[in-house]
This record gives structure tokens, sequence and C-alpha cells, in this order.
């Protein structure tokens, strides 16, 4: 009875499906195992390899797999591999990507915890990281130039961007705790709403 339930809910592979499903697991195998610092720092590789290499999605649905994977609860490096997946080969691709941009994290998390202590007292480790932080932030730096480069220049965007850079820098300098998902909500409420009114006045113009 479970089983049939289970095949109900999940959809069947198809054969045309399975070399991408497998492109997917190794592209994110790739990229989870070469990607330090979380999840923003593979928005560059990502991109590279989704939008760029393979074509699968273009720069506007990257763009808003970012605000979405971002915006949804959970790392922002498993929602983006959910969200690229299931877009790219349905349900499978989804798992295989989820499953294949977690793998390398937990065999190198595991493989720590079992010696925890001598991993940090390692003098050639402690050095290693001090220049992977410094990767790490040209990762980050340039994943966010290249978005704000593309993004529309529209009056409504311009205005949320001046207004949340200006938020986080006055949050830093002023130490005030005041968290990013505010920030999130605030920009996701402004947008609805400018496009209800739009959408409002669209409509009485019409109607004349």
């Amino acid at each position: 009875m479970l089983f049939f339930f289970i095949y109900a809910i999940i959809p069947p592979m198809k054969n045309s499906s399975y070399k991408k499903i497998i492109s997917l697991f190794l592209a994110f195998l790739k990229t989870g195992a070469f990607t330090f610092g979380g999840g923003y720092a593979m928005i560059a590789l990502l991109e590279r390899e989704f939008v760029e290499k393979k074509k699968w999605i273009d720069h506007d649905e990257f763009v808003d797999m970012v605000a979405i994977a971002e915006s949804t609860p959970g790392p922002i490096a498993i929602n983006a591999a959910t969200y690229i997946g299931y877009t790219t080969a349905g349900f499978w691709g989804a798992l295989g990507s989820t499953i294949a941009v977690c793998i390398p994290s937990f065999v190198v998390i595991y493989t720590i915890s079992l010696f925890f202590d001598r991993f940090l007292a390692n003098v050639y480790v402690a050095a290693a990281f001090k220049g992977i932080q410094v990767c790490v932030c040209y990762l980050i730096l340039s994943a966010g130039i290249k978005l704000l480069k593309k993004m529309k220049k529209e009056p409504m965007q311009i205005i949320l961007f001046s207004a949340a850079v200006l938020a986080m820098v006055c949050i830093t300098l002023f130490s005030v705790r005041f968290s990013s998902i505010f920030l999130i909500i605030i920009g996701a409420i402004t947008g609805l709403s400018v496009w209800l009114i739009s959408k409002a006045l669209s409509r009485k113009g019409e109607r004349r």
C-alpha cells in the first residue's frame, strides 16, 4: 500500500532525463566540493555553470532563483540546488541536485569532527583558511557586482536597493540589532504593494 502511495506521488523518471539528471548531479557535486564560504560564494559558480556555460536557465530566472533561495527557509545553497534541479529536470533533478550539493559538506564535516582538536591546532590548516577567507570575500563580491550590473534599472528596484544598502550600512556602523529577514519582508511587501497599485491604475485607465 505504501509503495503505491509513493508511486502515485513521485513522478516516474523519463529516459530522456537521465543524462540531464546525471549532469546536474555531477555539476552540484563539483560545486559543493570546491565552494568555500557557504551559498553566497556559490552564486558566482552556479551562474557560470548553468547560465553562461550550459544555458539551462536565463539570467532573469537566475536572479529570481537567488531571491527565492534567500527568502525561503534553509541554506541558500540547498534551496538553489533544489530550484535549479526542479526547473531543469523535475522532481528527480531536484532530488539529485540537493543530495549532490550536500554530500561534500557532509563528508568534510564528518571527517573534521573525528579529528577536530588536531585539525584546528594544525598550523598549515590555519594558514590555508586565512587564504580561503580572502577568496570567499572575492567570490561573494563578484557575484553581487554581476547581479547588480544585470539588475533591471527601474525606479522601484533602484530605490529598494539604495534603501537596503543604506539600512545595512547604518545597522553595521551603529551596531543596531536588526535582522536582515525584516529587510526581505519589507522589500516583498513594497514590491507587492507597487504591483497592486500599478495594476489598479492600469484598470482605471482601461475603464476610461
